[in-house]
């Protein structure tokens, strides 16, 4: 098991408008199966999620990743941070994901935090560069992986 903290930072405040869709009490969380967890609002000043990963050796692939909060297929693992409009209910209306690709993470690095008492950390810019919730592929500069 490998210990991952994603530590984002920048976060780009709790109102969010999009074509005719204005979002007002805007949340991000780390999606664990379907549903988001640990929600944070958007303006705070920053957000930590911790989870443990496994990561096996994989033939043709290198290294695999699995958990509850893993995407994705084979090869192209990763997690998702799900932005989203929180209701007065608690309900949660997602409109936007980022992509946090762990399958791009140099393996020596995945390698390395799998020692006892090693973490492997994203460093994540969560508002792009228009000044939105960041979302897609996120890729460098936007994201920086450390082991601590």
């Amino acid at each position: 098991m490998v210990r991952v903290v994603v530590a984002g930072h920048d976060l780009p405040g709790r109102t969010f408008r999009t074509g005719d869709d204005e979002h007002r009490n805007v949340h991000v969380g780390l999606q664990v199966r379907r549903e988001p967890t640990a929600l944070v609002p958007a303006d705070a000043l920053d957000a930590t999620w911790e989870l443990d990963v496994e990561v096996r050796a994989d033939d043709e692939h290198g290294l695999d990743f699995r958990g509850p909060a893993v995407q994705g297929k084979r090869g192209e693992r990763f997690l998702y941070l799900t932005w989203g409009d929180l209701d007065d209910g608690g309900g949660f209306h997602m409109f936007r994901r980022a992509k946090l690709m762990l399958h791009r993470v140099d393996p020596s690095m995945v390698r390395a935090a799998n020692r006892a008492g090693r973490t492997l950390v994203a460093s994540v810019d969560l508002t792009d560069e228009h000044g939105c919730p960041r979302c897609a592929r996120v890729d460098p500069p936007a994201i920086t992986w450390t082991v601590r």
